[in-house]
């Protein structure tokens, strides 16, 4: 896979740029390390969250009447406490190697509302993320099925208009996500993501009826709420090694994006054609579509490349750990019919 190769101080000025994104200057003498400080302070709240978590724990386990069953749940104590300061170390650590791309100044976006324009009357509508009323996109997985559509909602946010995006993942007919984001064009033709309120269901076997119960809403933010800041979902002018943040809400939802590419066609490299079906491809990539990797602060290791069409949007979604997500359906482009399932 292709790294980006710009980096630094020199990086932070040309994101500063292009994405309007507003970094605290300081003297050469006094070096600036916000992004790694940031990252550093996450390292202490991530440890002290685990020691927290194996307290609750602890005293779950000492209420065990039974001694089998009792040093049982010791034992997971013991092995969850080191999953958790690994997965602080690695996040750390990923955090870290974000500094060196996205460059050490603070993250603190231009939000004024005069530089946002109305979702339904873009200035500069964005070829690779519509926005249209009653538009309708259908994803599927080996094991899911995922619906998206642009409803007839608005919502203000930080004095911001905001188009509504409701997202649904279903798995086996049962329903596991219910999500829907907040975005709004920029005047200058990027896209922003201010936030979205997230549900994630489980159900339960031996439960009657078995339906879909609330289990968590981790990973909802909304931009100024509780220093929650919204990031870029797409720029107006894409470039191989822009690198930006998605989405900026520490410890809970941080998300980076770099662009791989934006002149993909299948067969043009082999590294960016791994996992992705020819037929999809063939028929949405003529030589212009972008090629994005997306990876998550919060999990070290995962990564995932997102394909981006021209008057479509995403149309595939390829992760490293093997998974594929396609568009196997949309409503308002002839292409999108009688698409492969995957």
């Amino acid at each position: 896979m292709r790294t980006p190769v710009r980096i630094g101080a020199r990086w932070t000025a040309g994101l500063a740029i292009a994405a309007g994104l507003a970094f605290a200057g300081t003297s050469e003498a006094q070096p600036v390390t916000f992004c790694s400080q940031t990252a550093d302070l996450l390292l202490d709240a991530c440890k002290a969250d685990v020691v927290d978590n194996s307290t609750i724990k602890k005293a779950v386990c000492i209420n065990i009447s039974d001694q089998n069953a009792r040093n049982t749940c010791l034992d997971e104590l013991s092995a969850e406490q080191r999953d958790g300061n690994d997965l602080c170390q690695g996040q750390h650590d990923t955090r870290l190697g974000a500094c060196s791309l996205l460059g050490e100044g603070r993250y603190d976006p231009d939000l004024s509302p005069a530089r946002f324009d109305n979702p339904r009357r873009p200035t500069h509508p964005n070829a690779y993320f519509p926005l249209k009323v009653g538009y309708r996109w259908e994803y599927r997985s080996a094991t899911q099925y995922n619906p998206v559509e642009v409803v007839n909602e608005t919502k203000l946010i930080a004095g911001v208009t905001c188009a509504v995006i409701r997202d649904r993942v279903f798995e086996d007919g049962q329903l596991i996500e219910a999500t829907d984001d907040w975005y709004t064009p920029a005047k200058d033709g990027s896209v922003w993501y201010f936030g979205e309120e997230t549900q994630s269901f489980e159900s339960f076997k031996g439960d009657k009826p078995m339906l879909p119960e609330l289990v968590t809403i981790d990973g909802t933010f909304k931009a100024g709420r509780e220093g929650d800041k919204p990031g870029i979902i797409a720029l107006a002018a894409p470039k191989p090694g822009d690198v930006y943040l998605e989405e900026f809400s520490l410890g809970n939802a941080e998300d980076v994006t770099v662009i791989l590419s934006t002149t993909y066609a299948y067969g043009r490299d082999p590294d960016l054609d791994q996992g992705v079906p020819r037929r999809v491809a063939e028929r949405f990539c003529a030589g212009d579509c972008v090629v994005t990797k997306n990876f998550s602060l919060l999990e070290p290791g995962l990564f995932a490349r997102k394909y981006y069409a021209r008057e479509i949007g995403t149309i595939l979604e390829v992760e490293n750990v093997g998974d594929v997500v396609q568009l196997v359906n949309c409503n308002f482009d002839r292409r999108c019919a009688n698409l492969p399932n995957p």
